[in-house]
This record gives structure tokens, sequence and C-alpha cells, in this order.
């Protein structure tokens, strides 16, 4: 395929956008090359500015469960934009979605929306100090809830000490406050638990990672996490951005059956417009202003377009019973047809799943942490990524995210996938 488009487009961006992208996995850094410019989208494909088709298995990073330009969303957008595009102002729609939200997700009883991923997880977080009267915070290792300053901190030297901040910006009074654990490991929350008492207000965690490849959580530890946090009067944090109504109806705490104190939502939720929420028990959301003291606002928060699309997104979720049988079935189908095509080669690999939601990690060892996930031979992903690339499969381009699958894709397309794949693992 010739992407001599792309090329020059993407040379334009580099003179006014920073790096040329406005997110920073697009630039193709950790995979090399130039990065794609997309024209348009359908189903489960995507058109590049040179023309050429490409199967897509990132679906804008989840929230394209049902395919790019989904008709009902498509229409209920148009319809929407004719009334008006923003108002700063309540409108009924804001209701009937949250109303459809918290009938799908347990153990919610308030949801507020805002306009992304991180700002979701960054309200939670004020939301949850603000109720605990405590300061510090657990995340993992691996992790990914946005770009808020607490989140991007990388590990101290111990199991009780701080961490530091991984980007210039980041002050060392914000990183303070932010402690560093091992996804999958309770032992190691315990001991930050017992070195920090009483001063923890929650954990947040990726209950099914997707920011390290696909990581599922060990048996036993989301359960551990729970009695963990209820027996030292820390809230559970779900970032289920990319999980929620991706895995479940319900996501992660439906599937798991483990109930979190906040879930943070995004992707999915706002049908592809940019859409972030965050959700808890009532008696943790009237902490929030304007009937609490925990300040959070926004202009385009519950913004008439983005709720529009989201509603229609949650309606055909919620009357399609058969849909997550239907993604699974082609989940387990692709990741069949991936072990099939290494049969008789050498590739070291390591395929893990949950749902709609799968990664090929290029190391034997079973991948359960950061730790684990960094083994892996980023020189064979780099030739596995274009060599898919040439064949028309697009994947994510850096080995630490995990793949989406779409309902839009039908068996043909996984088919041609896997034959792709086959092509590709015998030139590694």
């Amino acid at each position: 395929m010739l992407y001599q488009r792309s090329s020059q487009l993407f040379a334009e961006a580099e003179q006014v956008i920073p790096g040329g992208v406005n997110s920073p996995v697009r630039a193709f850094k950790s995979v090399g090359g130039t990065p794609i410019f997309v024209k348009s989208a359908k189903g489960a494909y995507l058109f590049d500015e040179d023309g050429n088709r490409l199967i897509d298995y990132i679906n804008s990073w989840g929230p394209m469960i049902l395919g790019h330009a989904y008709e009902p969303v498509v229409s209920a957008v148009i319809e929407r934009t004719k009334l008006g595009t923003s108002f700063g102002m309540p409108t009924a729609l804001e209701t009937e979605i949250a109303t459809l939200a918290i009938s799908m997700v347990p153990n919610i009883e308030k949801i507020r929306f805002v306009n992304s991923g991180t700002e979701a997880c960054m309200s939670a977080i004020r939301l949850a100090r603000g109720y605990t009267k405590k300061d510090k915070i657990i995340k993992f290792a691996g992790c990914y809830h946005g770009h808020s300053d607490s989140f991007l901190i990388q590990a101290g030297s111990g199991a009780s000490t701080f961490g530091t901040p991984n980007s210039p910006g980041v002050t060392a009074g914000t990183a303070k406050d932010t402690l560093l654990a091992r996804y999958n490991d309770l032992e190691n929350v315990r001991q930050l638990i017992a070195a920090n008492p009483n001063e923890i207000a929650a954990i947040i965690v990726e209950p099914v990672a997707g920011n390290m490849g696909c990581i599922p959580p060990k048996k036993g530890f989301l359960e551990g996490l729970r009695q963990l946090c209820t027996a030292n009067n820390i809230l559970l944090i779900f970032d289920e951005v990319m999980t929620g109504f991706r895995l479940a109806k319900g996501g992660v705490q439906e599937l798991y059956g483990v109930d979190a104190d906040i879930v943070t939502f995004g992707k999915v939720i706002g049908g592809g417009l940019p859409v972030g929420a965050f959700a808890a028990r009532a008696e943790i959301m009237d902490y929030l202003a304007p009937i609490g003291p925990v300040y959070q606002a926004g202009t385009l928060s519950g913004n008439p377009l983005a709720m529009a699309a989201g509603l229609s997104m949650l309606q055909a979720i919620n009357g399609d019973d058969q849909l997550f049988q239907r993604l699974n079935a082609k989940t387990a189908y692709l990741e069949e047809g991936i072990q099939n095509a290494f049969v008789d080669t050498n590739i070291l690999y390591t395929i893990n799943r949950v749902g709609s939601m799968i990664s090929v990690h290029f190391d034997s060892e079973p991948v359960v942490d950061f730790q684990s996930a960094a083994k892996g031979d980023n020189q064979t992903f780099k030739k596995f990524f274009h060599g898919l690339l040439r064949e028309g499969v697009y994947i994510a381009p850096s080995a630490y995210e995990t793949w989406f699958i779409t309902d839009a894709l039908t068996y043909e397309d996984l088919d041609f996938t896997i034959e792709a794949i086959r092509k590709v693992a015998s030139t590694l």
C-alpha cells in the first residue's frame, strides 16, 4: 500500500501541531514510520487519504463497538445539530442518558457527565479526596487514567516510598500523594496501605487493564482490593473508560460481580463523541457542587450533540441481548486464528483476552502486570505492525495497547485478518 498523501499531510501537520499529532501515540514513535491520515470510516473499515481500505482493530480506541458511522448515532447527532450545538444550560437529554446509564450499571445512583476519560478520572480522584478527607491515592504501574498530574507518576524506590513525576510540569508536591503499586499484586497493595495508615483516599484501577496491552485481573485480585478498601475506609475507583459498556452492559462490575465505590466512563458512553462520566452512590456524588463542597464544572459538559450520540449508543447496546455473545464469539475466533497462524513458527507469544479486548504480547511468559508486559519483544512487534499494515489490517501502533473488536466485523473480515497474520508471521 502507498501512503504518499499521508506522508505529505504529516509533514504539513508537523509545522503547526507539536509532533504533527494531537495525541502522542498517533505519531508512530514506538513503531517507526509515518502515521496514517484517515479520510473516512464505515463499519469495520478505515479509508485513508491515499484511498487504502484498512480493517480497523482500534475503533477509535474502543468506542466504535457497533462500527464506524453507525447509522442511529449519526442520525441522532444530525437531528440534534439542527436544534443548536451548545447551550451551557441543562437539557432533557442529560437526564435521559443519565437514567439509562444508571439502570444499566450496578451500584451507581447518580452520574455526572464531563468531556473525556481524563476529566472523569481527575474528577473522581478529587471527589474521593473530598469525601474521605484524605490526600493520598494508590494507582497501578501500567494503568493509564489520563494525563492529569496525579496519574503521571513513576515508581519510587520501594513499597512504602512516594512516586516521582515522569513528566516535566508535574510537581513533586503532587507526586508525593500518589503511591504506585504492581497490578495483580495484592500483597504490594497491603504494604502500601500499612505504610500510609489512614492517609489513602482511594485506589484507582483499570479492572481489566488495556494500556499495557490487555491484562485481565487475576482471580481474587479485584475482590481483594474491595476487601482492603472496605477494611481501611478507602474508596475503590474502577476506571471503566475502556471497559464500561464494552465487556458487559454493566461493565466489569457486572462481569466479575465486584462493586466499586466510584466508576469512571468514556469511549462507548459517548458513541464516538468526546464524552466522559463518573458515577457512584448518591451519598458520594452529593459531595459535588452545587450541593456539596467538591467543585467540578465544565461549559461543554452534557453537550447536546455528545449526549445525543451517547444516548443512541447506549439504547442500541441495552436493546441487544445478543451483542456481547457475538462480540465474545468473534474475538475468541480471532484468538484461535492467531494461535493457528503462529503454529510452526519460532515466534514467542502470549495472547490475553477478556471479552472483546485482546492483545498479542511477544513473549512466552504470562503477562500479568507492567513489568511482564515490558519484557515483550518490541522489535518483533514493530515488524508485526507494519506487516499487517501492508496487508490492510490496522492494529494499535504500540505494543502497550489492547485491540478492540467491533460488532461490525464479519467472519470474512476475521478470516482475512487471520490470513494476513499468517503471512506476516512467516516473515518474523
